[in-house]
C-alpha cells in the first residue's frame, strides 16, 4: 500500500471517489441530497468509471449494495445523507452485520463548525458515529480531504479482515466541497486469515471418525469455501445441510446436500 508521488488538489469528494477506484470499486449506490452534492458531482465527472444506481429511499439503496455484496462476492458501497437518511438505512445494515456481508456506507455530517452544539443544523444528530457504532463493525469520520485516502483503506481492511461486515464513514458537508492536495494510495487488502489450531483440527478428525451420523452444517461463514466443503463431505461421505445464509455453498441438486427438513430428520 503505498502513497502517489503526484498529489494534487481535490475536494473532498473527489478524494473519496478517487479512493474507492483504487479498491476496484465500479458499482455504487445513493440518494443524493444536500449534504452530499460534492460526492456526487464527482460521481458524474466518473461515470465512464464507477456506475452509479440512484433509488427514492436510502433504505433501497443500502439493501441494493447489501444484495451486490452477497450475490457478487465484492464489497456494495452506498451514499446517503447524514441523520434520517442515515438511519433509514439501519435495517439493511442491520441485516449486513448477521449476514456477514461487507458493505460501506458513506454518508455526510452537518457543517464541521455545528457538530456536537445541538443547534438543529439540518439533520444534526447527538453522535451519529456513536449510534452506528452499536450496530456496524467500524465507524469514523473523514476530517480532512488528505485523509480520506487511508481511512478508506481503512474502512475496506476492517470490512473484508476477519469476520466480514458493514462499515461507515462520515464527512462534513464543508470537508466534502473544501479542497486541498491529497496523496492518493493503492487500494488494501484484507489482513490474512488466521491459521487454525493444529490440535483443534485433530479434535475435528477425530470426532468425526468415531461419529455414527455425521453431518456437515454450513452458515455463511463458508460462503468462500465451497469447494473445500465438497472435498470434505465427499472424503468422509457425510452429507451436506445449509443454513439460510449457506444455501448456495453446496447446490441442492447434488448427491450430498440435504434440505433443511431432511437434515432435522437425519
Amino acid at each position: 500500500m503505498t502513497h502517489s508521488l503526484d498529489g494534487r488538489i481535490m475536494t473532498g469528494g473527489e478524494a473519496i471517489v478517487s479512493a474507492l477506484l483504487a479498491n476496484r470499486v465500479d458499482t455504487v449506490f445513493g440518494l443524493p441530497g444536500a449534504q452530499m452534492y460534492p460526492l456526487f458531482d464527482t460521481l458524474y465527472k466518473h461515470s465512464d468509471r464507477i456506475r452509479t444506481v440512484g433509488a427514492r429511499h436510502e433504505q433501497a439503496c443500502a439493501y441494493m449494495a447489501f444484495g451486490h455484496a452477497r450475490s457478487t462476492g465484492q464489497p456494495g458501497v452506498f451514499f446517503v445523507v447524514p441523520g434520517p437518511g442515515a438511519f433509514n438505512t439501519m435495517g439493511a445494515l442491520c441485516t449486513a452485520a448477521g449476514c456477514n456481508a461487507p458493505v460501506l456506507m458513506v454518508t455526510g455530517q452537518i457543517p464541521t463548525p455545528f457538530i456536537g452544539l445541538g443547534r438543529g443544523h439540518q439533520h444534526e444528530l447527538p453522535d451519529q458515529l456513536g449510534t452506528l457504532r452499536t450496530i456496524v463493525k467500524w465507524a469514523t469520520r473523514i476530517k480532512r480531504p488528505a485523509d480520506a485516502p487511508h481511512i478508506l483503506n481503512e474502512a475496506f481492511r476492517q470490512m473484508l479482515s476477519g469476520r466480514p461486515g458493514p462499515v461507515t464513514v462520515e464527512m462534513a458537508w464543508d470537508t466534502m466541497a473544501s479542497s486541498e492536495r491529497v496523496y492518493p494510495m493503492d487500494g488494501t487488502e484484507p489482513d490474512d486469515p488466521v491459521p487454525p489450531l493444529a490440535e483443534a483440527i485433530a479434535e475435528a478428525a477425530e470426532r468425526i471418525k468415531w461419529a455414527k451420523r455425521p453431518m456437515i452444517m454450513v452458515g455463511g461463514g463458508a460462503q468462500h469455501a465451497a469447494a473445500t466443503v465438497r472435498a470434505l463431505a465427499e472424503e468422509i461421505g457425510t452429507p451436506v445441510a445449509a443454513l439460510r445464509s449457506g444455501r448456495v455453498i453446496i447446490p441442492e441438486n447434488r448427491p450430498l446436500e440435504l434440505s433443511s427438513y431432511a437434515a432435522y430428520r437425519y
